[in-house]
């Protein structure tokens, strides 16, 4: 028992020292500046209809990738921000692609209909993606930019990036 809380308080602390590197810096005319600047790999999942969604094909929009799964409560409580994100911003050219992680298809759909979820919703069914993306605590958002790079990882100050990204 002492060993699993030893070993709670260490992911804890990993996850909130890789956040505190992952803040976005501004400049003192208040527009953003990236600290992550790595260009976003590419990938292609399936969305809840079936359909490919392919990252790459979204290059000229700002796209938000929201890695999640039906059991975390902090996803759940994200949604009506989420909402909000893409009510604002998606006649803009916002991009908000939910990526549920190692969950079956049939309980996710069931989650997106309960929660009314307006956004496309991918399935990573082995969390390739979220290898790939290094993600190692859920809900993580990552915003890329209209060249396809990514400009915050683990974003918890979304909306002022969003404002001068989508000018």
């Amino acid at each position: 028992m002492v060993r699993l809380k030893m070993s709670l308080i260490v992911c804890t602390l990993a996850v909130i020292m890789f956040s505190l590197t992952a803040t976005p810096v501004f400049s003192q005319d208040g527009t953003w500046k990236p600290t992550i600047e790595q260009k976003a790999p590419d990938f292609t999942l399936k969305d809840l209809s079936g359909k490919n969604f392919r990252l790459s094909n979204h290059k000229g929009n700002v796209v938000l990738l929201v890695f999640t799964a039906t059991w975390c409560p902090y996803c759940r409580t994200a949604i009506p921000y989420l909402k909000e994100l893409n009510a604002t911003y998606k006649q803009k050219g916002l991009v908000i692609a939910g990526i549920d992680i190692e969950e079956s298809p049939q309980k996710v759909s069931a989650f997106a209909a309960k929660y009314d979820i307006p956004y496309q919703i991918l399935l990573d069914t082995d969390a390739t993606v979220a290898r790939l993306y290094h993600v190692i605590g859920i809900p993580n958002f990552i915003l890329i930019n209209k060249e396809g790079v990514i400009v915050c990882q683990q974003c918890r100050a979304i909306d002022p990036l969003l404002k001068s990204l989508m000018k």
